[in-house]
């Protein structure tokens, strides 16, 4: 043996016991996780058949297409009690949608409105913006959800004695109730040309932004597809014989019939989910906003740009790369928090669900469909406010 190898064999690490080696160490704890993770569920999953069987409690999905058997005030679809448990399941889901994609949309206009006003030069304004932030986020939502219920009971009559501000609107412990159109099939129709107004103002809205970055003037873009999402309906309307009847409630016994009803509980909801998120999304705004260097404003008003102006094409587009990640995480807390709505009565998917899990005994299945149709929920708002971010997002060059 030379010295070349024999140094090359003394240059060797000693052999490391495998109990030294982090390497091994870590791979060994991981498979002892693992084990112990799957032995919990199986004992769990032993247990609870064990137990379904022991109780003659069936399993799966097949009670879905049972006869519910109960009502379900404010439908979003037609419903009645003789349908299925799972026609009575979409109803709950459909109406959660409802008031959390209503909600979401007035949280995020009062919400700006508040987080700017809170910037306001206006001594008053600014101090009315922060203690209304200060007390919707230290008041718990449950709370403010009691609240607003008891207040829709207890400040408004019975419907005999109801308030009557305008022809057609009544207001009583049952809720709003106003009168609608009467229906039409130019009513379809109007909605189309609705929508086709709206697919028209969006491809003008990216002309325009072509021929601005190509020719440096400014279309009114915005002003020519709003007239046209009010002209199509008016057309379309006048082809149809422009029909005015309308649906008007009137009081039948002890409650009125006809029109369109907003229940106390629907109300409740609503406000409450409302008035407290818009204190946070207020901070994000402000927050986004103060974010925008004093510079940027400085420069536009120098340009000559007006304030309004400033704050729609300078500050905002901005701001809005810092605030939509914030503001995402607040929408998904809305659409979470209006699981709530049991407390007050209000037929959400989880009030639904827990009524069908108390009348079939198939509580894993229901709280496993809640946790489907939530996640769901949850998941697209993230996929779309992360694809808007990426839109808003800065390009790197």
């Amino acid at each position: 043996m030379n010295k070349q190898t024999a140094g090359t064999i003394a240059d060797l690490p000693p052999s490391v016991p495998f109990w030294r080696d982090p390497d091994k160490r870590g791979m060994l704890f991981q498979i002892v996780v693992l084990l112990l993770a799957i032995g919990i569920g199986y004992v769990l999953f032993y247990n609870t058949q064990a137990n379904l069987e022991r109780q003659s409690i069936a399993t799966g999905f097949g009670f879905l297409q049972n006869e519910a058997g109960f009502e379900i005030a404010e439908p979003a679809i037609a419903y009645s009690a003789a349908d299925s448990y799972g026609r009575a399941l979409s109803v709950g889901a459909l109406n959660t949608l409802k008031v959390s994609f209503v909600g979401i949309l007035i949280t995020l206009i009062l919400g700006t409105i508040v987080g700017i006003a809170r910037l306001s030069h206006n001594w008053l304004v600014s101090r009315i913006s922060g203690v209304f932030i200060e007390v919707m986020q230290n008041i718990p939502i449950l709370l403010q959800l009691f609240f607003w219920y008891a207040l829709f009971y207890e400040a408004f009559p019975a419907p005999r004695q109801a308030l009557n501000p305008l022809s057609g609107v009544f207001m009583c412990n049952r809720g709003l109730i106003f009168g609608v159109p009467a229906e039409h099939p130019a009513h379809s129709g109007m909605l189309i040309a609705l929508l086709v107004g709206i697919v028209i103002w969006w491809l003008l809205v990216r002309w325009g932004h072509k021929q601005q970055n190509r020719t440096g003037k400014i279309l009114p873009v915005h002003r020519m597809g709003m007239g046209l999402c009010l002209l199509l309906p008016l057309l379309v309307w006048l082809a149809a014989g422009a029909p005015t009847a309308m649906d008007v409630p009137a009081l039948r016994g002890f409650n009125f019939e006809g029109g369109v009803t907003v229940s106390p509980e629907f109300s409740a909801l609503l406000l409450g989910l409302v008035l407290y998120t818009s204190a946070f999304v207020a901070e994000i705004v402000r927050a986004g906003i103060q974010s925008v260097s004093r510079g940027q404003v400085e420069a536009a008003l120098a340009i000559g740009l007006r304030p309004g102006q400033v704050l729609r094409l300078v500050i905002l587009p901005q701001a809005l790369r810092v605030i939509i990640p914030p503001l995402t995480s607040q929408m998904l807390n809305l659409t979470k928090n209006s699981s709530l709505a049991i407390a007050i009565g209000y037929s959400d998917f989880v009030s639904v669900a827990n009524t069908t899990i108390n009348q079939t005994g198939q509580a894993i299945e229901g709280v496993a469909l809640i946790m489907v149709v939530y996640l769901f929920f949850s998941l697209s708002t993230s996929v779309f406010m992360n694809w808007y971010n990426k839109k808003m997002a800065l390009v790197e060059r």
